[in-house]
């Protein structure tokens, strides 16, 4: 019998149904969430801002956007094919403009390096699309690998 391998958009894809249930957070800002793509060591992805993802001046939270950041990290490891993408040790998110309700950000994430034990990302949230998106956040976020735990455990 031959293994089958996922694409890295399978992937991605098969990551996100797994988190998505667990995590009331993502839930709530990434419901909506739409993959247009996966290569290996990277993603994108849409998302219209809604209501949930704004703050009291009516543009995107920077809370939304942390999350965002974290959230795209993690997918991209996924598009590698580890199952496990593993915990955050750093985040740093430069908030550069806004969005607001109606708006569509196309979230681009991409894997700089990972190794044996940590993962670390770039991620770029730009609102509008194709030639005229502009730059809302860049983050860059760390992670560490948790691989398979049972291999790892003796006796």
């Amino acid at each position: 019998m031959m293994a089958t391998t996922k694409t890295p958009l399978e992937s991605v894809q098969a990551c996100w149904a797994r988190i998505s249930q667990a995590s009331p957070i993502y839930q709530l800002t990434l419901s909506d969430v739409v993959f247009e793509g996966a290569t290996e060591g990277s993603m994108v992805a849409k998302l219209k801002v809604t209501e949930n993802h704004i703050n009291s001046k009516k543009g995107l939270h920077g809370s939304v956007s942390a999350t965002i950041v974290d959230w795209a990290g993690g997918m991209a490891i996924a598009s590698t094919g580890l199952e496990q993408t593993g915990v955050s040790t750093d985040i740093h998110v430069s908030y550069v403009s806004s969005a607001k309700v109606g708006d569509t950000l196309t979230i681009e994430a991409k894997v700089s390096r990972v190794g044996t034990n940590m993962g670390f990302t770039t991620v770029t949230i730009y609102k509008g699309e194709g030639d005229n998106k502009s730059v809302v956040v860049h983050g860059t976020h760390s992670k560490y690998i948790l691989r398979d735990r049972q291999a790892s455990k003796t006796g």
